[in-house]
């Protein structure tokens, strides 16, 4: 369901960005343009620890990614998530979900999973209820998306849930 994005995945992630762009827009930070391209998704790819591609059997179907890893007594990572417009409420986000949750807590070692939703996102927040989060607040102007900050669910899971 899951497995870790590769520089071969860049053209293939950069088309699929470039699908959902519209799509994604009022949910995601505002990107530069080489963001969308080939080589922007590569050199973000070689950069980065802990983004995953999503898969819809073989095929790419959007990523899910750890970002913001606090180690030592914190044991904590934020996570982020998104899927191709075509493939949504086919429960590929909860199973990827899952499967990260489960890396996370055993492979890494984490303790706490950290997510934020927008506020009228409710489908990211069922994913992530159905995902045994739990919800803890709403964080005002938390994150600039499409240009302004907004708010947003919180959201946590730990090792012992």
């Amino acid at each position: 369901m899951i497995r870790p994005l590769v520089a071969d995945d860049a053209a293939a992630l950069a088309g699929l960005l470039i699908a959902n762009r519209t799509f994604l827009a009022p949910f995601v930070p505002e990107r530069a343009e080489d963001f969308f391209t080939a080589d922007g998704q590569r050199a973000r790819i070689e950069a980065a620890e802990h983004v995953y591609a999503i898969l819809d059997g073989d095929v790419l179907a959007g990523v899910i990614s750890l970002s913001n890893l606090v180690r030592g007594p914190f044991q904590s990572a934020q996570l982020g998530y998104w899927v191709d417009e075509t493939r949504t409420g086919r429960g590929l986000a909860t199973r990827a979900l899952a499967e990260l949750v489960d890396h996370s807590f055993a492979a890494l070692g984490l303790h706490r999973l950290e997510a934020a939703t927008l506020v009228d996102n409710v489908p990211s927040q069922r994913v992530l209820e159905k995902s045994g989060f739990t919800r803890i607040g709403v964080a005002p102007r938390y994150l600039e998306i499409a240009g302004a900050w907004s708010d947003h669910v919180l959201f946590q899971r730990t090792a012992e849930d």
